[in-house]
């Protein structure tokens, strides 16, 4: 890689990561990373974004693969590259609050086993949430990179985003990600935003988008001309739709320019080659489906990420209310501002989205509440930016109290608990943690792994260990 300037945009890769979680459900295997690893390797990019987000849950889950011995083989291969992961602050990579020891220990482990640079996040925007992960990772000597979750709405000012900024500065991260999720950020808009920050911060900015909505290409134009310092692409194949802007594409958008990134545009050919027959594979299987590659415009209209969109269809879908889907499309901007206006993203994109869909169906407004919404009112999940409407929360959880410190500080420890009750299982260290996340899920790949070792049926397995937890 020869660099033309002393100024280039950087770009994390992320077809390993959130590419294929957003067109193709996470399903790219770790035998289909690895032959192409040495070629991305030689590219020169910022990072390669690799694990994390919902890699994790499908290895285990629907893969029947192990995630650490996936991060343990990609860190093997990419020898010059820096490696990333998605997390979700005190949530880390599941769905709901974990105490501080779970949190530190995935944070040293990830580390341990190869990766350089944690992207923490939290999805109502409470730094809160995010300073455990933090202080881990800079216990490990990682680089923690606070991501803002961009949203739309009144209390998302100019200002709220500066002084969010400088409290990332202030809270001891390394860098700052603006992660829109859902497409919502604009070309000018972003010009705006990314100027704005610089002026309060010296930390580097990144950008991350999808392309959604259609404009994250200029988005990132923009962006790259006031000064943004990291943007997120993918290569090609996995490009474009509910994905990012194309690897190659941006490379040779800024070529010649003073933000050349100097990247070779022949490597990247050949790697995008390497991926292409995985895409047209994925096509005709139909594990990739047309609809998301295309621009989905009403992303912007109702701020619901595309992945959301399509939620929300199969969820009317099962209850035979296909009919509902605009009123549905409606109700979410309401909800959402019941709830205190949080941005839509893991996994307050779903406790919205239900919500709204059991509003429509029951004709009454929180007739029904689900498990999730009840924990939100609660403050379980932590502070929202503006507060909630106090005729639902008082119809949701009644004369109940809310939380109002920091709700991990009510989590007692948790890690020898469960060290105790999956020890039958463990064979490594990071056996407790995949536990500690999804245990139903790990138990099964427990199983399924000591089946594939013993040469046995994995039913036989299960009669031998028949009071495993779950």
């Amino acid at each position: 890689m020869t660099k033309t300037n002393k100024n280039p945009v950087k770009i994390t890769e992320t077809i390993l990561r959130d590419a294929h979680q957003s067109l193709i459900a996470t399903r790219m295997t770790t035998g289909q990373m690895l032959p192409i690893i040495s070629k991305m390797d030689q590219v020169g990019y910022h990072s390669v974004e690799c694990w994390g987000g919902a890699t994790f849950d499908a290895s285990l889950r629907f893969l029947k693969e192990d995630p650490w011995e996936r991060l343990r083989k990609l860190r093997e291969g990419f020898k010059n590259t820096k490696l990333q992961m998605l997390f979700r602050g005190q949530n880390i990579l599941g769905y709901h609050q974990y105490a501080d020891d779970v949190v530190e220990y995935f944070v040293q482990k990830s580390i341990a086993n190869g990766i350089d640079i944690i992207r923490i996040f939290d999805c109502l925007n409470d730094l809160r949430n995010l300073q455990t992960a933090v202080n881990a990772s800079k216990k490990e000597k990682g680089h923690s990179q606070v991501a803002l979750a961009y949203t739309l709405g009144d209390a998302y000012t100019l200002d709220y985003w500066k002084e969010t900024a400088k409290k990332i500065e202030d809270m001891g991260a390394d860098s700052i990600c603006i992660k829109d999720m859902a497409g919502l950020l604009v070309p000018y808009k972003a010009s705006e935003l990314i100027s704005a920050i610089k002026d309060v911060t010296d930390l580097p900015i990144q950008l991350h988008t999808h392309y959604t909505s259609g404009v994250a290409s200029m988005t990132y134009l923009k962006a790259v001309e006031a000064g943004v310092d990291v943007i997120d692409t993918a290569m090609s194949p996995f490009s474009m739709g509910t994905s990012q802007p194309a690897t190659e594409v941006m490379v040779e958008t800024f070529k010649g320019t003073s933000r050349d990134t100097g990247l070779d545009q022949n490597l990247l050919a050949e790697i995008a080659d390497y991926f292409r027959p995985m895409q047209e594979e994925a096509l005709k299987t139909g594990l990739l489906n047309p609809k998301v590659m295309g621009v989905n415009i009403k992303t912007l209209l109702y701020q619901v990420p595309g992945g959301m969109l399509s939620n929300l269809v199969s969820q009317l879908k099962e209850q035979g209310a296909e009919d509902k889907y605009y009123d549905v499309l409606d109700e979410v901007p309401r909800v959402r501002k019941d709830l205190g206006e949080p941005p839509l993203v893991t996994p307050s994109s779903q406790i919205v989205g239900t919500q709204a869909v059991f509003n429509v169906l029951m004709g009454e407004r929180y007739k029904m509440a689900t498990a999730e919404t009840k924990a939100v009112l609660r403050g379980e999940y932590g502070a929202t930016v503006k507060p909630f409407d106090p005729e639902v929360q008082k119809k949701v959880i009644g004369d109940e109290k809310p939380v109002t410190c920091r709700p991990a500080d009510l989590i007692s420890p948790e890690l020898d608990k469960l060290e105790a009750e999956m020890s039958q299982w463990k064979e490594q260290d990071e056996d407790v943690l995949s536990y500690a996340l999804f245990p139903q899920v790990a138990v099964e790949f427990f199983k399924d792994r000591e089946a594939k070792k013993s040469k046995i049926d994995p039913q036989i397995a299960d009669t031998k260990n028949k009071a495993y937890p779950v």
